[in-house]
């Protein structure tokens, strides 16, 4: 991760010996574009880490993390398809999941469900895509999740 930082500064700096205007310009929106999504972000992290410290840490493992893989797994993916979340915020949610005792096998299927089927999107989607196409991709979506969650589980070395 420090080489990427490392090459984003370098890069930066010969773009600002190329072309100083356009290197503050790309500056200035690159930062209003961070400031805007910081506050949502800031209140999403702080919402969802405010709801798992009310959920006890028994009920989680026992409904996502418990012996029963298959209900875990199945619940992940409904609570994925069922929310809308950046993709910034899915992360830290799903290492505080972990640190709860959740298998990495439901954290794939909850996060890929999350991030690739949209029940609620699902009403844009088909006015722009059509009924047809929209319920083939999410049920294609909702397949892949559950494919991921079933090579994760292969990677735990449990079977689901």
């Amino acid at each position: 991760m420090n080489f990427i930082y490392f090459l984003t500064v370098i890069v930066t700096i010969i773009s600002f010996f190329i072309d100083q205007q356009k290197t503050k310009k790309a500056f200035i929106v690159g930062m209003k574009k961070l400031w805007k999504i910081t506050l949502p972000f800031i209140s999403i992290l702080i919402s969802v880490s405010i709801i798992l410290y009310f959920i006890p840490h028994s009920l989680i493992v026992n409904y996502l993390g418990g012996s029963d893989s298959y209900f875990g797994v199945a619940i992940a993916s409904i609570i994925g398809a069922i929310t809308v979340m950046p993709g910034p915020i899915v992360y830290p949610l799903c290492k505080m999941l972990v640190e709860k005792g959740v298998s990495y096998s439901v954290i794939a299927a909850f996060s890929s469900s999350l991030m690739m089927v949209g029940v609620l999107t699902f009403p844009i989607e088909k006015a722009y895509f059509g009924k047809k196409f929209a319920i083939l991709r999410n049920l294609i979506s909702l397949v892949m999740a559950l494919i991921i969650a079933l090579i994760f589980s292969f990677v735990e070395g449990r079977l689901i």
